[in-house]
This record gives structure tokens, C-alpha cells and sequence, in this order.
């Protein structure tokens, strides 16, 4: 086991998901930071039927495993249920919360359990009609980066999306259209430490929706850090992010999204408990907004994986 300060990490990046380009970028990102910080990084690629990154990292006694993936295997619950079997230590939640928190439609029954709003939603299997009327959204239930997403204004465009998707994804999820102010939290915390919430921010893209090409490939998003809502309404944002974080048994950081109302009501969208590493990616952007740096933060995170604790050292300005 490595000291206190230099530790032997292991990123994963890229994985069979959609969201595999963005995942070997982000990863990048991490591993360059950890270098930063000092640690003895190695950054390898990870995919089901290819687990010799974890083989090589057992044999040279490793000290924590930072997977930096996205999508249905590599976030939710599929990578993760292979490093706990494996008994490793490794940065973020557990295969248990991991598998509930991809799934969207769990993850707003449990939050909705605790008293947080969600737009109303129906899961629909193949052959199912729907239910909820335009204008609705209509995502797969278990993707990422809007992947498998349709915003319908009517009820022909709601329609056509379900059939389209149903596709490729044989489980969606209709969900009422929420419009207003698209916000986010990124969450830090740990097993046995109180969550820290980062600083909100106000996403507002260039086009209708915060779309792959919005997150990542286009420079005309806009991130607002002074956002303009009663500061009880951020409040309620801020307590709802924390909330989620602890019912969904969330471990070390997530995101979590929010749409607010044109009448001040926010509204929990979905979770996230791998949030990308890109140079465009919200919660290493909050994080530097509040003084902590990627090389920090990243340090921070393999700290609080290999202790079990939340270190509530961490500032927000």
C-alpha cells in the first residue's frame, strides 16, 4: 500500500458504451491530473470481455481504481459490480446505487419517496401506448449524454420519437416536458462524511436542448454561475442535490440535473454518479468555479475512495 501522499491509480477510460470518445477523453484528463498531484498513475481501457487492466493492476499491488466511464456498463452497475467482486477499492458508487441511478425511472420513484419533485413519467415496454400527453420527453431509459432522447411538442412528433427509439432501445421513458431554466449540482462526498454540494450552475444552450453536440463539440453554451432565481428556489436545489445523494446511496460524486419552472418550481431530472472529465464537463467546471482545481479534485476523490471517508476539507468559496 502506498503512503499517504503517492498512491498507484489505475484510470479506466472508454468501455463498449456510446459514450466511449468521450469517456477516453475525459479520462485523459484525470489521468494527467493525477500525475499532477503525484500519484503513480497508469491509464488502460476496460471493456467485458477484457479485464487484463485489472489483472495488471492486482499483480503490481495497486491502491484504487478510478473508472472514468459513462453509459449503461461502464456507469451503471456492470464495471462496478467487477471491481467490487474483485474486492478493489476504486473511486465512485457501488454496483447497487450505480444500476438505480442509470435507470431514470427508479431513480425518480426513490427521490419522489423523500419529497423531491420530478416531472411525471411513465416506462413504456414494447407495444406499451402512451400515456402522457405532448408536450413530453422521450428518452431510453438507461443512457446517457442524450442519447436516445426526443423532445415532442405534439402529439404526432411524441409518436414518431417512440417508434424510432423503441428501436434501438426496447425499454424509453415519457416524461412531461418540464420548460424553463436547466440547472446542476455536482455533489462530493463520502461513506462516512457529510456531501458537499459545488457551485450551481445554469446551463443555457444555443439550441432548444443541452444536446451531445452542445455538451461537448459546440462553444456557444453559455454557464451561468450567477443565476437569477429566488435564492430560496436555489436553496430547495441545493438541499434536493444532497437528498439524492444520500437516499440513492450515492458514493464520493455525482451530478444531478434540474429543470425550473417559468413559475419558480425545480423539477429532479436524473443523476449522475460518473460525471464526465472533459474540458467541457459540469462538475470539474463548479469545482474549479469554487477553488479547486482538477488536479486537487481529482486527488481529493482517489483519497476519499481508498479511506471510505468524505473530506470535508474540501471548500466551495
Amino acid at each position: 500500500m502506498a503512503s499517504k501522499g503517492q498512491l498507484k491509480v489505475l484510470v479506466l477510460a472508454g468501455g463498449p458504451d456510446r459514450e466511449r470518445a468521450v469517456s477516453l477523453d475525459g479520462g485523459g484528463h484525470v489521468a494527467k491530473a493525477l500525475g499532477e498531484a503525484g500519484h503513480e498513475v497508469v491509464l488502460r481501457d476496460v471493456l467485458p470481455d477484457d479485464f487484463s487492466a485489472l489483472d495488471e493492476f492486482e499483480k503490481r499491488g495497486g491502491d484504487v481504481v478510478f473508472p472514468v466511464l459513462h453509459g449503461p456498463w461502464g456507469e451503471g452497475g456492470g464495471l462496478q459490480r467487477e471491481l467490487s467482486d474483485r474486492d478493489l477499492c476504486y473511486v465512485g458508487s457501488g454496483p447497487g446505487a450505480a444500476g438505480l441511478c442509470i435507470n431514470k425511472r427508479l431513480t425518480k420513484i426513490k427521490v419522489a419517496e423523500h419529497g423531491v419533485a420530478t416531472p411525471e413519467s411513465q416506462l413504456l415496454l414494447p407495444g406499451q401506448p402512451r400515456t402522457i400527453e405532448a408536450p413530453v420527453v422521450v428518452k431510453a431509459l438507461e443512457e446517457g449524454s442524450t442519447f436516445g432522447l426526443s423532445i415532442c411538442k405534439t402529439e404526432a412528433e411524441a409518436d414518431a420519437a417512440c417508434e424510432l427509439l423503441s428501436k434501438d432501445y426496447p425499454r424509453l421513458l415519457a416524461e412531461r416536458y418540464v420548460p424553463g431554466k436547466e440547472l446542476t449540482v455536482g455533489v462530493i462526498g463520502g461513506e462516512d462524511g457529510p456531501p458537499v454540494d459545488l457551485p450551481m450552475i445554469q446551463i443555457v444552450p444555443a439550441g432548444e436542448c443541452y444536446d451531445y453536440d452542445a455538451k461537448y463539440q459546440r462553444d456557444d453554451t453559455r454557464y451561468l454561475f450567477d443565476i437569477d432565481l429566488p435564492e430560496d428556489t436555489l436553496q430547495r436545489v441545493r438541499d434536493w442535490s444532497l437528498t439524492a445523494y444520500r437516499v440513492l446511496g450515492v458514493r464520493h460524486l455525482c451530478r444531478v440535473d434540474f429543470m425550473v419552472d417559468e413559475f419558480g418550481r425545480p423539477w429532479l431530472i436524473e443523476v449522475n454518479t460518473m460525471p464526465g472529465f472533459t474540458t467541457h464537463s459540469l462538475l470539474p467546471m463548479a469545482a474549479k468555479h469554487g477553488g479547486i482545481g482538477l488536479a486537487q479534485l481529482t486527488d481529493r476523490l482517489v483519497h476519499l475512495a481508498l479511506t471510505g471517508t468524505s473530506d470535508t476539507r474540501i471548500s466551495t468559496g
